[in-house]
């Protein structure tokens, strides 16, 4: 193949590939520009070769960008721009359309950016910056971290009440008597349960039974102020509130408080005693730093309580 033929051959390779290259010499001046380039960066060929490459795109000058020029001209270093760090350097984008109306970062294609020197006989070094798209590429692992992040909330928050679930509840439960014990910090835990929930259920059925685990689980969960705290569905109508730096009289307070809310949710309920609407009994449990206690032997204090407070009458609060 002569060697004109080879040249025309490298220039339709050139402008074929699916990525930007670029080619500067030692001055910093546009040798070769492809198609790819003039299709994202909206500059023609004939405005590109030979001007200053800071001159088209202003806002790299100091940059990452400017540094991996140079490091690539004068030091023969290549460089790989981390995605995650520059994810669109250069003012590229899908079409005229999108330009045009383009109004920050985000409108830009997301770039892969290689900056290689290159060495030519006889001549001072140039380099070549190639710029890939990756935009599918980074939407594809926006959308895995997306339905990473659902998948993960669904399997630490309950399906109904749409509060955390039994397992969260074990792993803050874990992390919380951890650090109590670290800190020597009080714990406490409150076991919460509707009155007469199967009879609520039996009279009403199960979706108004639904409807009230939902409407409870709410109000109470919205009592919480503190990111710490944990409110979490147990299992059935039973529900566990973790208090992390909360003595006694502070559990029994936020008791008393929870107790009554519940109540002024005023639900109704035509089996639910002398007060005619949904209530809730609770049990209190404290670890102090004086007298240890395993988590076990937590929850076993808290439950206790709980049967307690079912026992002398319901609606009210035990510790």
């Amino acid at each position: 193949m002569a060697q004109e033929q080879l040249l025309a051959l490298l220039h339709s390779v050139l402008n074929a590939v699916t990525l930007g290259a670029v080619v500067l010499d030692h001055e910093r001046r546009v040798v070769l520009w492809n198609d790819w380039m003039t299709k994202h960066a909206g500059i023609t060929p004939a405005q590109a070769l030979g001007a200053e490459f800071f001159a088209l795109f202003p806002a790299l000058r100091g940059g990452r960008v400017d540094a991996a020029i140079g490091q690539a001209l004068y030091n023969h270093f290549p460089s790989l721009l981390s995605q995650s760090l520059n994810k669109a350097p250069f003012p590229l984008y899908a079409n005229a359309a999108v330009a045009a109306v383009a109004t920050d970062l985000h409108d830009r294609l997301q770039q892969a950016v290689a900056v290689t020197p290159v060495d030519l006989a006889g001549a001072p070094r140039h380099c070549l910056i190639q710029i890939s798209d990756v935009s599918i590429a980074v939407g594809r692992e926006k959308l895995l971290r997306e339905q990473t992040m659902v998948l993960r909330s669904q399997t630490f928050s309950d399906g109904l009440t749409g509060i955390a679930n039994r397992r969260h509840f074990d792993v803050a439960m874990e992390r919380e008597h951890r650090r109590a014990r670290r800190h020597g910090t009080p714990l406490s835990l409150l076991m919460i349960d509707i009155d007469h929930f199967k009879a609520y259920n039996d009279h009403y059925g199960h979706q108004k039974g639904d409807g009230c685990l939902i409407q409870v689980a709410a109000a109470l969960s919205a009592m919480l102020k503190r990111s710490a705290d944990l409110m979490a569905r147990y299992g059935g109508e039973e529900f566990a509130m973790i208090l992390p730096d909360t003595d006694t009289a502070q559990a029994m307070q936020m008791a008393e408080t929870i107790r009554a809310r519940a109540q002024q949710l005023a639900i109704p309920h035509a089996h639910g005693g002398d007060a005619g609407v949904v209530t809730v009994s609770i049990g209190v449990a404290t670890r102090h730093a004086d007298a240890p206690i395993g988590i076990e032997g937590l929850i076993g204090a808290a439950d206790r309580a709980l049967y307690q407070a079912k026992r002398r009458g319901r609606n009210r609060v035990e510790v």
